[in-house]
Protein backbone atom coordinates (compact mmCIF):
# COMPACT_ATOMS: atom_id res chain seq x y z
CA UNK A 1 0.00 0.00 0.00
CA UNK A 2 0.89 3.71 -0.84
CA UNK A 3 2.29 5.79 1.60
CA UNK A 4 -0.66 8.36 2.70
CA UNK A 5 -0.86 11.74 1.22
CA UNK A 6 -3.37 13.38 3.72
CA UNK A 7 -6.08 13.30 1.14
CA UNK A 8 -9.30 11.21 1.97
CA UNK A 9 -8.99 8.49 -0.91
CA UNK A 10 -12.15 8.27 -3.48
CA UNK A 11 -12.03 4.88 -3.12
CA UNK A 12 -10.25 2.89 0.74
CA UNK A 13 -9.95 -0.96 0.87
CA UNK A 14 -8.69 -2.29 4.28
CA UNK A 15 -8.32 -5.76 5.24
CA UNK A 16 -10.77 -7.31 2.81
CA UNK A 17 -11.34 -10.64 2.90
CA UNK A 18 -13.42 -13.06 0.68
CA UNK A 19 -14.18 -17.05 1.23
CA UNK A 20 -16.40 -18.91 -1.39
CA UNK A 21 -17.10 -21.88 0.83
CA UNK A 22 -13.44 -23.25 2.50
CA UNK A 23 -11.48 -21.04 -0.61
CA UNK A 24 -10.24 -18.22 0.82
CA UNK A 25 -10.38 -15.45 -2.51
CA UNK A 26 -9.23 -12.04 -1.29
CA UNK A 27 -6.93 -11.95 1.88
CA UNK A 28 -6.70 -9.16 3.62
CA UNK A 29 -6.69 -6.86 1.54
CA UNK A 30 -5.39 -3.16 1.43
CA UNK A 31 -5.68 -0.65 -1.56
CA UNK A 32 -6.31 3.20 -2.01
CA UNK A 33 -7.99 4.54 -5.50
CA UNK A 34 -7.60 8.57 -5.37
CA UNK A 35 -9.61 10.81 -7.28
CA UNK A 36 -8.51 10.76 -11.08
CA UNK A 37 -6.55 8.18 -10.70
CA UNK A 38 -6.34 4.58 -12.81
CA UNK A 39 -5.45 1.48 -11.50
CA UNK A 40 -4.79 -1.59 -12.68
CA UNK A 41 -5.77 -5.13 -11.55
CA UNK A 42 -3.34 -8.15 -13.17
CA UNK A 43 -2.68 -11.44 -12.31
CA UNK A 44 -3.32 -15.06 -13.04
CA UNK A 45 -6.74 -16.59 -13.49
CA UNK A 46 -8.32 -17.27 -10.41
CA UNK A 47 -6.09 -14.61 -8.35
CA UNK A 48 -8.96 -12.14 -6.83
CA UNK A 49 -8.70 -9.59 -9.60
CA UNK A 50 -12.61 -9.48 -10.41
CA UNK A 51 -13.95 -10.65 -7.11
CA UNK A 52 -11.83 -7.10 -5.86
CA UNK A 53 -13.92 -5.55 -8.59
CA UNK A 54 -17.12 -7.08 -7.49
CA UNK A 55 -16.59 -6.33 -3.89
CA UNK A 56 -16.16 -2.52 -4.29
CA UNK A 57 -19.22 -2.68 -6.37
CA UNK A 58 -20.95 -4.15 -4.18
CA UNK A 59 -21.96 -7.43 -6.58
CA UNK A 60 -20.83 -9.85 -3.97
CA UNK A 61 -20.55 -9.28 0.10
CA UNK A 62 -16.82 -10.17 1.87
CA UNK A 63 -16.64 -11.68 5.11
CA UNK A 64 -14.14 -8.97 6.55
CA UNK A 65 -12.86 -5.47 6.12
CA UNK A 66 -14.27 -2.61 5.05
CA UNK A 67 -14.30 -0.74 2.00
CA UNK A 68 -15.48 3.36 1.92
CA UNK A 69 -16.38 5.39 -1.01
CA UNK A 70 -15.44 9.35 -0.01
CA UNK A 71 -15.41 7.98 3.55
CA UNK A 72 -18.48 6.45 3.46
CA UNK A 73 -18.52 2.88 4.34
CA UNK A 74 -20.27 1.01 1.81
CA UNK A 75 -22.09 -1.98 4.61
CA UNK A 76 -22.58 0.21 7.03
CA UNK A 77 -22.64 4.06 5.95
CA UNK A 78 -25.86 5.93 4.42
CA UNK A 79 -25.01 5.22 0.56
CA UNK A 80 -28.29 2.87 -0.53
CA UNK A 81 -28.45 0.47 -3.53
CA UNK A 82 -30.00 3.51 -5.89
CA UNK A 83 -26.76 6.18 -4.57
CA UNK A 84 -23.97 3.39 -4.92
CA UNK A 85 -25.43 2.39 -8.59
CA UNK A 86 -25.39 6.09 -9.66
CA UNK A 87 -21.96 6.50 -7.88
CA UNK A 88 -20.32 3.91 -9.17
CA UNK A 89 -20.19 2.54 -12.98
CA UNK A 90 -19.45 -1.17 -14.11
CA UNK A 91 -19.18 -2.43 -17.47
CA UNK A 92 -18.35 -6.50 -17.51
CA UNK A 93 -16.92 -8.14 -20.38
CA UNK A 94 -20.27 -9.19 -21.69
CA UNK A 95 -22.15 -6.46 -22.87
CA UNK A 96 -25.48 -7.00 -21.38
CA UNK A 97 -27.54 -4.78 -23.08
CA UNK A 98 -31.34 -5.43 -23.78
CA UNK A 99 -31.53 -6.87 -27.51
CA UNK A 100 -35.00 -5.28 -27.82
CA UNK A 101 -34.25 -1.76 -26.93
CA UNK A 102 -32.43 0.62 -28.93
CA UNK A 103 -29.08 1.84 -28.12
CA UNK A 104 -30.16 5.44 -26.64
CA UNK A 105 -33.12 3.41 -25.00
CA UNK A 106 -30.34 1.18 -23.49
CA UNK A 107 -28.52 4.07 -22.33
CA UNK A 108 -31.15 6.26 -20.87
CA UNK A 109 -32.87 3.43 -19.13
CA UNK A 110 -31.04 3.64 -15.46
CA UNK A 111 -31.21 7.38 -15.13
CA UNK A 112 -34.82 7.62 -16.10
CA UNK A 113 -36.42 4.73 -14.51
CA UNK A 114 -34.02 4.52 -10.92
CA UNK A 115 -32.47 7.93 -10.89
CA UNK A 116 -35.35 10.12 -11.81
CA UNK A 117 -33.69 12.00 -14.60
CA UNK A 118 -36.72 13.04 -17.41
CA UNK A 119 -36.74 12.09 -20.75
CA UNK A 120 -35.09 14.76 -22.44
CA UNK A 121 -32.09 15.30 -20.09
CA UNK A 122 -31.32 11.48 -20.31
CA UNK A 123 -31.56 11.66 -23.88
CA UNK A 124 -29.15 15.06 -24.46
CA UNK A 125 -26.49 13.58 -21.60
CA UNK A 126 -26.60 10.00 -24.11
CA UNK A 127 -26.31 11.98 -27.47
CA UNK A 128 -23.43 14.11 -25.94
CA UNK A 129 -20.99 11.03 -25.06
CA UNK A 130 -22.46 8.74 -27.89
CA UNK A 131 -20.97 11.78 -30.09
CA UNK A 132 -17.72 11.69 -27.57
CA UNK A 133 -17.28 7.86 -28.07
CA UNK A 134 -18.43 8.54 -32.02
CA UNK A 135 -21.36 5.79 -32.09
CA UNK A 136 -24.21 8.87 -32.58
CA UNK A 137 -25.12 7.59 -35.93
CA UNK A 138 -26.18 4.01 -33.55
CA UNK A 139 -28.67 5.71 -31.60
CA UNK A 140 -31.43 4.28 -32.80
CA UNK A 141 -30.09 1.18 -33.70
CA UNK A 142 -30.63 -2.21 -32.05
CA UNK A 143 -27.41 -4.19 -30.59
CA UNK A 144 -27.68 -6.86 -32.61
CA UNK A 145 -26.84 -4.90 -35.43
CA UNK A 146 -23.73 -3.75 -33.76
CA UNK A 147 -20.09 -4.98 -33.67
CA UNK A 148 -19.10 -6.37 -30.23
CA UNK A 149 -16.37 -3.59 -30.01
CA UNK A 150 -19.83 -0.93 -30.96
CA UNK A 151 -21.79 -2.88 -28.45
CA UNK A 152 -19.01 -2.52 -25.78
CA UNK A 153 -18.47 1.31 -26.52
CA UNK A 154 -22.30 1.37 -26.32
CA UNK A 155 -21.94 -0.95 -22.67
CA UNK A 156 -19.23 2.20 -20.78
CA UNK A 157 -21.22 5.06 -22.46
CA UNK A 158 -24.27 3.32 -20.74
CA UNK A 159 -21.94 3.07 -17.02
CA UNK A 160 -21.33 6.57 -18.02
CA UNK A 161 -24.56 8.41 -18.63
CA UNK A 162 -24.95 8.39 -14.70
CA UNK A 163 -22.30 10.72 -14.32
CA UNK A 164 -20.58 8.41 -11.95
CA UNK A 165 -17.17 8.73 -9.68
CA UNK A 166 -15.81 6.00 -10.12
CA UNK A 167 -15.70 3.22 -13.07
CA UNK A 168 -15.22 -0.31 -12.86
CA UNK A 169 -14.04 -2.37 -16.15
CA UNK A 170 -13.73 -5.64 -15.81
CA UNK A 171 -12.00 -7.63 -18.34
CA UNK A 172 -13.91 -5.36 -21.07
CA UNK A 173 -11.92 -6.51 -24.17
CA UNK A 174 -11.68 -10.25 -23.04
CA UNK A 175 -15.15 -11.14 -25.70
CA UNK A 176 -13.76 -8.84 -28.37
CA UNK A 177 -11.89 -10.22 -31.58
CA UNK A 178 -8.50 -8.83 -31.75
CA UNK A 179 -9.45 -5.92 -34.03
CA UNK A 180 -11.93 -4.45 -32.58
CA UNK A 181 -9.93 -4.14 -29.10
CA UNK A 182 -7.96 -1.30 -30.10
CA UNK A 183 -11.24 1.29 -30.35
CA UNK A 184 -12.51 -0.34 -27.03
CA UNK A 185 -9.25 0.88 -25.58
CA UNK A 186 -9.04 4.32 -27.24
CA UNK A 187 -12.54 4.90 -25.22
CA UNK A 188 -10.55 4.06 -21.78
CA UNK A 189 -8.07 6.22 -23.01
CA UNK A 190 -10.52 9.25 -23.74
CA UNK A 191 -12.14 8.32 -20.31
CA UNK A 192 -8.65 8.81 -18.32
CA UNK A 193 -7.84 12.08 -20.10
CA UNK A 194 -11.22 13.13 -18.73
CA UNK A 195 -10.29 12.60 -15.32
CA UNK A 196 -12.57 9.48 -15.04
CA UNK A 197 -11.45 7.65 -11.65
CA UNK A 198 -11.33 3.65 -12.77
CA UNK A 199 -10.51 0.11 -11.21
CA UNK A 200 -9.55 -1.96 -14.59
CA UNK A 201 -9.33 -5.66 -14.37
CA UNK A 202 -7.31 -6.73 -17.72
CA UNK A 203 -5.06 -8.86 -19.01
CA UNK A 204 -4.08 -6.18 -21.53
CA UNK A 205 -0.65 -5.82 -20.42
CA UNK A 206 0.80 -3.15 -22.64
CA UNK A 207 -2.32 -0.94 -22.09
CA UNK A 208 -2.55 -1.31 -18.37
CA UNK A 209 1.61 -0.22 -18.42
CA UNK A 210 -0.04 2.99 -20.46
CA UNK A 211 -3.14 4.13 -18.75
CA UNK A 212 -2.51 3.27 -15.22
CA UNK A 213 -0.90 5.40 -12.86
CA UNK A 214 -0.39 2.53 -10.92
CA UNK A 215 -0.48 -1.88 -11.28
CA UNK A 216 -1.34 -4.25 -9.00
CA UNK A 217 -0.01 -7.56 -9.36
CA UNK A 218 -2.43 -9.72 -7.62
CA UNK A 219 -1.63 -13.45 -6.80
CA UNK A 220 -3.59 -15.73 -4.35
CA UNK A 221 -6.08 -13.53 -2.98
CA UNK A 222 -2.98 -11.05 -1.79
CA UNK A 223 -1.86 -8.22 -3.36
CA UNK A 224 1.47 -9.08 -4.22
CA UNK A 225 3.31 -5.95 -5.48
CA UNK A 226 1.84 -2.55 -6.46
CA UNK A 227 3.57 0.35 -8.20
CA UNK A 228 3.94 2.95 -10.76
CA UNK A 229 3.54 0.88 -14.02
CA UNK A 230 7.07 1.33 -15.74
CA UNK A 231 8.67 0.58 -12.48
CA UNK A 232 6.46 -2.24 -12.13
CA UNK A 233 6.38 -3.80 -15.94
CA UNK A 234 10.13 -2.72 -15.75
CA UNK A 235 11.98 -3.75 -12.59
CA UNK A 236 9.05 -5.82 -10.19
CA UNK A 237 10.72 -6.18 -6.79
CA UNK A 238 8.86 -9.66 -5.71
CA UNK A 239 10.04 -13.08 -7.22
CA UNK A 240 6.11 -13.78 -7.97
CA UNK A 241 5.64 -10.87 -9.86
CA UNK A 242 8.87 -11.08 -12.12
CA UNK A 243 7.66 -15.32 -12.55
CA UNK A 244 4.08 -13.89 -14.45
CA UNK A 245 5.67 -10.79 -16.18
CA UNK A 246 8.13 -13.79 -17.44
CA UNK A 247 5.63 -15.78 -18.51
CA UNK A 248 3.54 -13.20 -20.04
CA UNK A 249 6.95 -12.24 -22.18
CA UNK A 250 7.39 -15.53 -23.49
CA UNK A 251 3.45 -15.68 -24.66
CA UNK A 252 4.23 -12.42 -26.48
CA UNK A 253 2.04 -10.26 -24.54
CA UNK A 254 3.94 -7.44 -23.47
Amino acid sequence: MRETTGREPKVSIRNLTKYYGDSLVLNQVDLDIDDHDVVSLIGASGSGKSTLLRCVGRLVPYDYGEIRLDGIDLETGDLDESDLRKRVGIVFQSYNLFPTMSVLDNITLAPRKVHGVDRAEAESRAHDLLELFEMSEHSASYPDRLSGGQQQRVAIVRAMATQPDVLLLDEVTAALDPELIGGVLAVIRDLKEQGMTMLIVTHEMGFAREVSDRVCFLDSGRIVEESEPDELFSDPKEERTRQFLQRIIEAGRL
